[in-house]
């Protein structure tokens, strides 16, 4: 198992050095005959899914847009258990944020260097919020006597997706504040720099913020919809060594709609008016837009 993975990793890193080149050759026009446009859209996923566009350097596997789901499938699972106690919900709510943190950071507009301590403060912030809020639903959820025990188990399967989705607007922000105070760059059609805008930093802070509102809908609403319809046939009432198995099958197939889904709800390069930003971006270029990383 161990020589497979190393298999996969060299060819992965094999793969990954051939796009960058190609890449490269295109951009200095000396492209090998033969290369085909499909060829060079091939090489720029690769290099798109693997290198961060600031910094030019590999964004660890788990913390990738494409490692979103191997790696977050397992959390959603934890997530989604029945019957809670209150240190499981704790776990996997530091879990979930944990990871969340993790691939905001890697993923966030890198043009401004980001201090280690304010990763750390960010990390903190958005771990106990995701904690506090996810706690309080499941005390208020218990302490709701007029239910009855199986509305109560219904209810509080739910409760993660209003703690996730608060604490990941949350995590965005406190990961990210520093967008906020020193602003990001933008760059005009020949990608050039134009200057440096708390504007901008704004508007990517809130359309990321929005995608991760987005990202856990599908994935926490609907499994347990579907999972309180399935427990009732007679396959898994006989067989209940099957429910974990089938809700982790449940849980993937939601992740693997809501993230294309999430992503694609704001290009990665987005686009803004300079009219809209500080008046000494606006004067700085002639273009009467500018575009700017608004990170994953």
């Amino acid at each position: 198992m161990l020589l497979i993975m190393l298999y996969c990793f060299m060819s992965l890193q094999s793969r990954l050095k051939e796009a960058v080149q190609l890449l490269e050759d295109y951009k200095h026009g000396t492209l090998p005959p033969g290369v085909t446009n499909k060829e060079l859209w091939g090489a720029q996923k690769i290099k798109q899914a693997i290198i961060h566009p600031d910094t030019n350097e590999k964004i660890f596997m788990p913390f990738r847009m494409s490692g979103y789901i191997p790696f977050g499938t397992p959390i959603v699972v934890g997530l989604l258990l029945p019957n809670q106690t209150l240190a499981t919900t704790v776990f996997w709510q530091w879990l979930n944020q944990s990871h969340n943190a993790c691939v905001n950071y890697a993923n966030r507009n890198a043009t401004k260097p980001s201090p280690t301590s304010k990763f750390i403060q960010g990390y903190l912030g958005a771990v106990i919020s995701a904690v506090s809020i996810a706690v309080g639903l499941n005390v208020l959820v218990q302490r709701a006597n007029k239910f009855t025990p199986a509305t109560r188990l219904l209810i509080q399967r739910f409760v993660p997706f209003p703690a996730v989705a608060s604490a990941n607007i949350c995590n965005v922000v406190l990961m990210r504040h520093t967008e906020l105070e020193e602003g990001i760059d933008v760059l005009d059609s020949n990608g050039n720099i134009v200057g440096s805008s708390r504007i901008a930093a704004k508007h990517a802070l809130m359309e990321t913020a929005l995608t991760r509102v987005v990202l856990p809908m599908p994935i926490l609403v609907l499994p347990p919809i579907i999972m309180s319809l399935l427990e009732k046939t007679s396959f898994l009432r006989s067989r209940p060594r099957m429910v974990l198995p089938v809700q982790g099958l449940v849980c993937l197939a939601a992740f693997g709609l809501a993230l294309p889904l999430a992503i694609s709800l704001f290009p990665q390069m987005s686009e803004i008016e300079t009219s809209r930003l500080e008046p000494e971006i606006a004067v700085a270029t002639p273009s009467k837009t500018v575009v700017y990383n608004k990170g994953l």
